[in-house]
């Protein structure tokens, strides 16, 4: 059977161009899909191909990763950005209520935004995201220094011969990511270098990413955020994915009142392409009435 192709949307959030794809414009139940940081939207394609044809699926790029656009210089990005993006892509699409699947960074904007619109969100699925780990109170000067002496540093934005170059930089930073996923993220995510310049690819994501926050959420702003979330929402995590302390973990749930316990998936913190199917079997079993 053919799957419904995706579209390719552009949205535009305060100048800046998003690129959205979606699938099943008329169908539902709507989902919508949240990457983590400096990764794409296109890291869900293997999961997303598990899914039910007739659901309806939103994927799209936050700003200054994938084939979003960048913010022009000098320009910094905050977290509340892709609040902001999250919101612009709700409305563009026409969608008052959606499930949201959110990995890692996607899934602490998910949580965020869930507890701030709670009218407009159905259920939380959140892969490999208990939150940021801003730590402590006294965290916020040291932070604020970091953001500032990150600003004197010219964003860097390295070359790589070849996009099997930049899949096995991707995989130094992620052993347990598969070769075939790490290809499949570097194929979506770089983009070639003109030969004036060297010739070979380069990540999409806009390296001023990598600066530091001027502002971050301590645990108990935190656990304040996570007990506005009034949805259903379920965690799915990789065995060997990444974990914080199990006292800071357990407070973190008791926070999102869980639909039902952590689901366990065998693979690492990118589980999702690691374990397509079992995670789109969570999500199904989760998201249908």
């Amino acid at each position: 059977m053919t799957r419904p192709p995706f579209e390719t949307l552009s949205v535009e959030v305060h100048g800046l161009g998003l690129h959205v794809r979606q699938r099943h414009a008329e169908g539902s139940p709507a989902v919508v899909f949240l990457h983590g940081w400096l990764d794409h939207g296109h890291g869900f394609d293997t999961l997303v191909e598990h899914l039910p044809d007739t659901w309806r699926l939103v994927v799209f790029d936050f700003r200054g990763m994938g084939r979003s656009a960048w913010l022009p210089r000098p320009g910094h990005y905050q977290l509340g950005d892709c609040l902001v993006d999250l919101e612009a892509v709700l409305r563009a699409t026409g969608l008052a209520q959606a499930h949201l699947v959110g990995h890692s960074l996607g899934g602490i904007i998910a949580t965020m935004y869930a507890a701030a619109r709670p009218e407009h969100v159905r259920s939380l699925s959140l892969i490999e995201s208990l939150g940021p780990t801003g730590g402590p109170p006294e965290n916020a000067l040291p932070r604020l220094r970091g953001f500032l002496q990150d600003l004197e540093r010219e964003p860097n934005r390295k070359r790589y011969p070849s996009v099997e170059a930049a899949a096995a930089r991707l995989r130094e930073n992620n052993p347990g990511l598969p070769e075939a996923a790490a290809l499949h993220l570097a194929r979506h995510g770089t983009e070639p270098l003109p030969e004036r310049d060297g010739g070979g690819v380069a990540f999409t994501f806009d390296p001023t990413h990598r600066r530091r926050f001027a502002q971050g959420y301590d645990d108990a702003q935190w656990l304040a955020v996570s007990s506005g979330v009034r949805c259903p929402v379920q965690l799915v995590l990789g065995s060997t994915g990444h974990r914080m302390e199990e006292a800071r973990a357990e407070a973190r749930l008791a926070a999102l009142r869980l639909a039902r316990p952590p689901i366990v998936i065998p693979g690492g913190h990118h589980v999702h392409l690691e374990q397509p199917e079992a995670v789109a079997r969570a999500l199904v079993d989760f998201i249908t009435p």
